[in-house]
């Protein structure tokens, strides 16, 4: 089976203005990397549609009815301080769901080995009720929830390794054992969230904050706690909340990643979901804001996915 990539042309039309990190480029860099290396075993496709419902299982269905009615008919507003929508945010932010919903179908269908859905606007920082961080719908949220309602599954994985805490993931499933969340992050770093001591309800949260300046030796030495408590949830399907800042290069953050240690990363986790979920990863980006070392760092993550065998 092939490596999905799934991504929509819809993303490029998310507007946030001249001068924000968050933009059209990073989608750009990404597809113009990929398309250089023509991997054979990488399938390209794009999001189908999705049932509403399942937006509204992970937000509160007033904050969802609100940013449908704020997408401007022309120039661009402001949902928080630095999250900003244009016309074209509002179907750039459906696809994004979509597309992780449409991965989860295609892996846990087996008609996938594995999947990773290029999207914008990113997702975690996104809360129950208010958008912030970039982010308008937690998208790697909504796709645990659809794993939940639609396959009934009772341990849903999600490992986060984007350089800012997800903080908006760990509060929608603090109380929810149903749901692991683990996060490796700069700390102390936006959001302000993400302690040792912030452990769910269930003991369903891991948060390993990592301090300015952590090389890649002791990010990867960090990551195996990850990796341990894996291996106690024994999770029936993971996902990945891919962010690609923690890199030497990456504006936003002072963790010293290089884009080679991105594929150790995946690497290490696929080996882990091989032993309780048969492989079945589906992995979405997150934050990355040089352009360079986002596309080196994806293509790197793609390429550890397409190698990985079931």
């Amino acid at each position: 089976m092939k490596t999905g990539f799934i991504s929509s042309s819809n993303s490029l039309d998310h507007d946030t203005g001249e001068g924000h990190p968050e933009n059209k480029f990073r989608i750009h860099s990404i597809l113009d990397r990929l398309k250089k290396r023509n991997f054979k075993q990488l399938d390209w496709s794009k999001p189908g549609k999705f049932d509403e419902i399942y937006l509204k299982k992970t937000h509160e269905s007033k904050y969802v009815e609100k940013v449908k009615k704020n997408f401007p008919s022309k120039g661009q507003t402001f949902l928080d301080g630095d999250t900003v929508i244009s016309p074209g945010s509002k179907l750039a932010t459906l696809d994004a769901v979509s597309s992780i919903i449409s991965a989860i179908d295609l892996v846990n269908n087996k008609k996938l080995k594995n999947a990773f859905c290029a999207v914008r606007p990113p997702g975690h920082h996104a809360e129950y009720d208010k958008a912030m961080g970039f982010c308008i719908f937690n998208n790697v949220a909504v796709g645990a929830n659809y794993l939940i309602e639609k396959y009934k599954y009772n341990r849903v994985a999600i490992v986060d390794f984007d350089v800012h805490h997800g903080n908006g993931t760990q509060n929608i499933f603090f109380s929810n054992k149903k749901v692991l969340y683990l996060s490796t992050h700069q700390y102390p770093h936006f959001p302000g969230t993400g302690t040792h001591y912030e452990k769910g309800t269930y003991n369903n949260i891991l948060n390993i904050p990592l301090p300015a300046g952590t090389n890649s030796e002791e990010f990867l030495n960090a990551y195996e706690n990850v990796l341990k408590k894996l291996d106690e949830f024994k999770p029936e399907f993971i996902l990945l909340s891919a962010g690609f800042d923690a890199h030497y290069r990456d504006p936003l953050s002072n963790i010293n990643l290089k884009s080679s240690d991105y594929y150790e990363i995946t690497k290490r986790t696929l080996v882990s979901s091989k032993k309780y979920c048969a492989g079945k990863v589906v992995s979405i980006l997150e934050g990355g804001y040089d352009l360079e070392a986002l596309a080196e760092s994806t293509e790197e993550h793609i390429k550890a996915m397409i190698e990985f065998k079931l």
